[in-house]
C-alpha cells in the first residue's frame, strides 16, 4: 500500500514567536528567522517520522492493492477526522465509486470510526467488500482528513490541538539543531539526553 498527499496543512505546530522564546532570542531580532522556518519545518517532519502522526489537518489518498480480509481498515496518521470516499478500479480501468461517507452523501455502506485512533473505516452490519475483479495497479483508493487541529486561518489557531508534549519534543529538537550546526562536536564531553523520545513516546502509532 502506498499514500499519496493531496492537500498539505497551512501551518507548523509551533510558531516563529514560541520557538524564538524557547531560545531565549529576542522577538525583534529577525537576523536568524529564515533558518528558523527552516528548522521548525525539520523537527516537524520529525516528530512526525517518530510518532508515525501528522499533527496539522491535511488530506490524504491511500492506496490499496486489495479489500481488508476483515470488516474494517485502519487508516495511518492518526486523529482521523473524516474520510472522504472509498474508490475503486474494475478490470477494465473504470473507476467506481461505491463506498462515500454518510455523512456526505446518501450512500452508507461503511461508518467512520474517529474515536479510535488511528482512525478506521467500518463496514456496515450486512455489507461486504466489492466482488469485482480489481485492476492490478493501486485499483483501491481511500481520500481522508487527518491530524489535531482543523483549518484556521492563523498557525497559532490550528495549532491548539496539538499535545503540548509534542509541541514541547519539537522546542527541544529545534534547540539541539540551532546550537549544534554541524554533525560531529570536537574536545567536549557530550551525553546525549532521551527527553525528546520521552516526550513523543506516549503518541507513537504502533500498528
Amino acid at each position: 500500500m502506498r499514500t499519496l498527499l493531496k492537500t498539505a496543512p497551512t501551518a507548523y505546530p509551533l510558531g516563529l514567536k514560541e520557538v524564538k522564546q524557547h531560545l531565549n532570542i529576542p522577538v525583534g531580532w529577525t537576523e536568524d528567522d529564515s533558518y528558523l522556518d527552516a528548522l521548525i519545518a525539520v523537527a516537524t517532519a520529525k516528530a512526525e517520522q517518530f510518532t508515525r502522526r501528522r499533527f496539522i489537518s491535511q488530506t490524504w489518498y491511500q492506496y490499496l492493492d486489495e479489500w481488508p480480509s476483515e470488516n474494517f481498515h485502519v487508516l495511518p496518521f492518526g486523529q482521523l477526522q473524516s474520510v472522504t470516499s472509498v474508490k475503486y478500479t474494475d478490470s477494465s480501468n473504470t473507476q467506481i465509486t461505491t463506498f462515500t461517507d454518510a455523512s456526505l452523501t446518501t450512500t452508507d455502506d461503511f461508518d467512520v470510526d474517529i474515536k479510535s485512533d488511528p482512525g478506521r473505516i467500518i463496514l456496515e452490519y450486512g455489507d461486504s467488500w466489492p466482488s469485482a475483479t480489481l485492476w492490478p495497479m493501486n485499483p483501491i483508493e481511500i481520500e481522508f482528513v487527518c491530524g489535531y487541529g482543523g483549518a484556521a486561518a492563523t498557525a497559532t489557531a490550528s495549532a491548539l490541538a496539538v499535545p503540548a508534549m509534542i509541541k514541547h519534543a519539537m522546542r527541544l529538537i529545534i534547540g539541539d539543531l540551532y546550537e549544534q550546526r554541524e554533525t560531529e562536536v570536537f574536545g567536549v564531553s557530550v551525553q546525549k539526553l532521551k527527553t525528546v523520545e520521552n516526550l513523543l513516546f506516549p503518541y507513537r502509532i504502533w500498528i
